[in-house]
């Protein structure tokens, strides 16, 4: 049976499942979610009540979240490109760094877009304030850990990578990565040449008007 992939292309969390399965060229139905497709929309909310995307249907699964879809894939539709390494020591750290991505680089940048799509009276300076501070202390961990990296763990284009990409991606759109963080510049523009992820980010362009704080003419 023919996986589904509930997703929007602009969607982060979207993007770092989509690497996955470029990664392995895994077969897949996407079932796009937007206004025009109302139906599909109304599927995926009875899947998923929680109405967080992407969604993976496999058969009889329902798998949500973007790491557990990833991990879903490696166990039963393994590909020539494993975002997993067997050996259990290395596959911790592979899941450490794909937390630092989700909770301390995807995490701020989005609760600062999510403020620039309230109504001005509901914005939250504070909030604000304090996400662009999380950002920098992770930029600046980031910088010195890639020093002499090329990807994230090892030397293998990894799970951990599936969350950089677009995480690094949208975070410099909202909050600059300060110049002098090198290696953190030198990573995110690796992860753009990936092939995978440069096919998500081109994708994605058709929606670029939908960022909040304005897509700079780059990427």
């Amino acid at each position: 049976m023919t996986l589904k992939l509930y997703a929007h292309p602009f969607s982060s969390y979207c993007q770092k499942a989509l690497i996955a399965l470029y990664e392995n060229g895994t077969a897949f139905d996407w079932k796009m979610l937007s206004p025009e497709h109302p139906e599909i929309y109304a599927e995926f909310a009875d899947l998923w009540p929680l109405k967080r995307f992407p969604v993976l249907v496999d058969g009889k699964r329902v798998v949500t979240e973007a790491s557990t879809i990833i991990e879903h894939l490696q166990l039963y539709h393994p590909g020539p490109a494993p975002m997993l390494p067997a050996e259990p020591k290395a596959a911790l750290e592979v899941r450490n760094l794909d937390r630092f991505f989700d909770n301390y680089i995807s995490t701020p940048l989005q609760a600062i877009v999510g403020n620039a799509l309230r109504p001005g009276h509901e914005h939250d300076a504070y909030g604000v304030k304090q996400s662009t501070c999380v950002l920098d202390v992770a930029y600046a961990w980031l910088d010195r850990y890639m020093e002499g990296r090329t990807w994230a763990v090892g030397d293998t284009f990894s799970l951990a990578d599936c969350g950089a990409a677009p995480s690094l991606f949208y975070a410099d759109w909202t909050h600059p990565i300060d110049p002098a963080f090198t290696h953190v510049h030198a990573y995110r523009q690796r992860l753009l040449a990936r092939p995978s992820f440069a096919r998500a980010v081109d994708e994605a362009r058709p929606y670029r008007a939908l960022f909040p704080l304005g897509a700079p003419d780059r990427d």
